[in-house]
């Protein structure tokens, strides 16, 4: 009996029949060749069967999957503002214009009028010094990376203290007694998990102490019996004895939320009038860029700019023109809370909501509107639920229909409850509703 593997087509045949179809006029040369051997190799696992479908169908189908972005455009029903798995922050219209407006060339370092070198930190410098108040503010990759360099430039060979309640866990198993081991400073904990007073910072300060820091618990909360220092009071003990305050901010609040329910993120501009080096992420409530970024005292400020570890985490040209669009909406808070997407979407009132729900329920056979809650997410406002209206559609193959419609290009992403797949409005963005009425109506089709 012969070998089906001996009569496999060679990988120049299969070759020369791709370019005949067309298949190399939207794949490298490179990627179909390789494409080629995988399927062959298949094959030979195989015994030498042929794919079902064809070689030629076979191969595009695998260039397709070889040349396929991983990074893809999500509706967001969820209702989870800050989704970290769907990219947290949707950025501004002007954000997006200006990293098109960047992609190419531009003077990230380079002065035009002079002719010569410039700084990177000019580009949003000004603005954070308006916006927050700050005497100097400096930009990082992420609002990790800024709390380790602020650490490290502070209070490197030194102690730091923290109270026990503010050694954190965020994503990732990402912890602040890590944090502050990589910073070349040692933790000295106080308080306890639930009470920590000034006069427990006051007793643990010796010649060692370099810093002290004040960590927002930005994704959890502690209730009942808890008490803990407000950055004033630490500032007061730190200040007068030169030792560094540093007051992470976590997700970056820069306007007042509490008429809308939304209570329990600090500040930033009440923090940097503490005098502190404040840490705060430039995404989440900033709704810009993943960025970090560090705002305060000038002197501190610019020892952080001048530390080695700043090279190491600096943002590029996309990041710098996404975050200076973004802050230039800050200029005048009316504007920010209408077109900084986050914002609007956290504000959004309920009766807005429940028109848009309707409206969109209405365009989907069977579906209903109910009653429901969406989740500020990010690790920002851990207490607060925001009322809106779901968009619900009842089905006994949830998870199926939840499946096929992540696999609708635009892909949805939405969340489940008593035999529906719900569907919340305050995340969808009004130019993405017709997108979601032909994703949804799809599945649904398709799954009877």
């Amino acid at each position: 009996m012969s070998d089906a593997r001996q009569h496999l087509p060679a990988v120049h045949q299969l070759l020369d029949d791709a370019e005949k179809a067309g298949l190399l006029d939207h794949a490298s040369r490179a990627v179909t060749v390789e494409s080629i051997r995988e399927l062959l190799d298949e094959s030979r696992q195989q015994g030498g069967t042929p794919p079902n479908t064809g070689w030629l169908p076979a191969l595009q189908e695998r260039i397709n999957h070889a040349t396929a972005p991983t990074l893809h455009p999500v509706i967001n029903a969820t209702g989870v503002v800050l989704h970290t798995n769907l990219g947290r922050a949707p950025l501004a219209k002007c954000a997006v214009d200006a990293i098109n407006r960047v992609a190419a060339y531009s003077t990230l370092e380079y002065d035009l009028e002079s002719g010569t070198r410039g700084s990177r930190r000019m580009h949003v410098r000004e603005l954070l010094r308006k916006v927050t108040g700050a005497e100097d503010a400096l930009v990082v990759t992420n609002a990790a990376a800024a709390l380790v360099l602020a650490l490290n430039t502070v209070a490197e060979s030194g102690e730091t203290i923290v109270s026990r309640g503010e050694l954190v866990e965020i994503g990732g198993a990402f912890r602040i007694p890590d944090i502050l081991g990589k910073s070349g400073t040692v933790l000295v904990d106080v308080g306890s998990t639930n009470r920590t007073r000034i006069r427990d910072y006051e007793a643990a300060l010796s010649p060692r102490t370099k810093c002290v820091l004040k960590v927002h618990r930005s994704n959890f909360a502690i209730t009942g019996f808890t008490s803990d220092v407000p950055p004033e009071e630490l500032a007061g003990l730190c200040h007068p004895r030169g030792v560094s305050f540093i007051h992470d901010c976590g997700s970056g609040l820069l306007v007042d939320l509490e008429q809308y329910g939304l209570r329990g993120e600090p500040l930033v501009q009440a923090s940097v009038q503490t005098g502190a080096l404040v840490v705060f992420s430039g995404d989440k409530l900033v709704g810009g860029p993943q960025a970090g970024i560090i705002a305060g005292p000038a002197a501190l400020v610019a020892r952080a700019a001048q530390n080695p570890f700043a090279r190491a985490m600096r943002p590029d040209k996309i990041v710098l023109a996404a975050l200076e669009a973004t802050l230039n909406l800050y200029r005048d808070p009316t504007r920010a809370m209408t077109e900084v997407p986050v914002l609007s979407m956290l504000t959004a009132p309920p009766a807005q909501l429940e028109r848009r729900a309707t409206a969109l329920a209405a365009r989907i056979d069977g579906a209903t509107v109910e009653p429901g809650m969406s989740s500020p997410g990010g690790g920002s406002f851990p207490d607060c639920e925001l009322p809106t209206t779901l968009v619900a559609i009842g089905t006994s193959h949830v998870d199926l229909l939840l499946t096929t419609l992540r696999d609708s290009s635009p892909a949805v992403v939405a969340r489940a409850g008593d035999n529906k797949v719900l569907l919340d409005v305050r995340t969808v963005a009004e130019d993405d509703i017709n997108a979601l009425v032909s994703s949804v109506t799809h599945a649904v089709s398709l799954n009877g």
